[in-house]
């Protein structure tokens, strides 16, 4: 999935929203909290937040590594973007979404209802 697809994608997400981080990394949150990341110039490699169990899983794929920094929280990191099929990759990304929106603070998930 090239930068743009995945920037549709991500950004059709209740509330999501997009800004660089670390001068060069494209980073898709709710509530402030992170839920993907990609390089501005990427090509088609990106990270997100998965359970412990899929963590385990995927990591055992070609092209699928922990993640930098934040492989303690199940976050992967996608290498080779061909490891993926894009609708397994756009699941993937919607249930780090949907985790990092159920863990927010009551008051932030109240507040993104407005």
């Amino acid at each position: 999935m090239n930068i743009e697809k995945l920037r549709e994608f991500c950004l059709s997400m209740p509330h999501a929203t997009e800004n660089v981080k670390w001068g060069a990394d494209l980073c898709f949150c709710v509530g402030e909290k992170m839920f993907a990341v990609t390089g501005l110039d990427s090509n088609g490699t990106v990270s997100f937040k998965c359970t412990p169990e899929k963590f385990a899983e995927l990591i055992e794929r070609d092209g699928i590594k922990p993640a930098a920094y934040v492989a303690r929280y199940h976050w992967v990191h996608l290498e080779d973007p061909n490891a993926l099929a894009e609708s397994e990759l756009e699941d993937l990304i919607s249930k780090s979404y949907q985790m990092v929106l159920d863990k927010l603070p009551a008051r932030v998930r109240k507040g993104l209802q407005k």
